[in-house]
């Protein structure tokens, strides 16, 4: 079995850690490059850095950000947030980012995953979908999990898969914040169906939802982030709780 990974997420409004619950309600968790520094310290695997308020205007920010970043830690990261051109990657990757994270965009065009993919590799290339259920069907949303789409969670991600998706970020909109577990079911479903590493986002709220993702979820990777900013779980104790229940970790 691979190793399991844990991601720190850090959600980046106007420079600065944020969190939520179900997108909304945001307060202050903290400055971003000295919480990268911490989670790298403690162990994380990797982290992701999702830019909430990415406009144009803001992509210098983003990228002086990243620069940051990359000087500070020396774990993979991924950037996400307003990506939508190749020409957007260049520049994150150019700054010291290992991948980026498309969400809107490639549903906008699915295509530009192909792009992407083909220009930088797909090892660089997560797709993230944000996944509600609606009357027993998973769909996916977009605009910070605000807007319905017409696809079916599945599909899409088979479909992104197919056009050059290294990873997927599946983040549930129906855990997301909740502290009740990862989608395990969904996640499970998904795992099945692609043969990409699958990256649980949305529940987590204590050690056991990790161990169940990682084996009800068949998830390859987990992500969270207040439990995580506000000291509830530490990532040295929870690296050590899994390894201690047989699930391969980096330690």
């Amino acid at each position: 079995m691979l190793t399991k990974r844990i991601i720190p997420c850090l959600d980046i409004k106007d420079g600065r850690t944020v969190k939520g619950v179900n997108f909304v309600e945001l307060r202050d968790a903290g400055d971003p490059v000295e919480l990268a520094k911490i989670y790298a310290a403690e162990g994380a695997d990797e982290l992701v850095f999702l830019d909430i308020t990415a406009t144009n205007e803001k992509r210098k920010t983003l990228v002086e950000l990243v620069e940051k970043v990359a000087e500070a830690i020396n774990i993979p990261f991924t950037v996400g947030g307003g990506i939508s051109t190749v020409e957007d990657v260049s520049l994150l990757l150019a700054a010291g980012a290992d991948k980026v994270s498309i969400n809107s965009a490639a549903v906008r065009n699915p295509t530009i995953i192909k792009e992407m993919a083909d220009e930088f590799g797909s090892q660089c290339i997560v797709v993230a979908v944000d996944s509600r259920n609606v009357m027993g069907e998973n769909i996916v949303h977009t605009h910070g999990g605000s807007k319905p789409t017409d696809l079916k969670t599945e599909d899409w991600i088979k479909k992104a898969v197919d056009l050059g998706a290294g990873e997927i970020l599946l983040t549930s909109m129906d855990h997301d914040g909740t502290k009740a577990g990862f989608a395990d079911e969904l996640l499970a479903k998904i795992s099945e169906l692609v043969n990409v590493p699958i990256i649980a986002s949305g529940g987590a709220g204590n050690m056991q939802h990790f161990y169940d993702t990682f084996t009800k979820g068949k998830s390859d990777a987990a992500l969270a982030a207040s439990i995580f900013h506000f000291k509830e779980i530490g990532i040295p104790d929870l690296k050590n709780y899994l390894s201690n229940k047989n699930i391969p970790t980096r330690i």
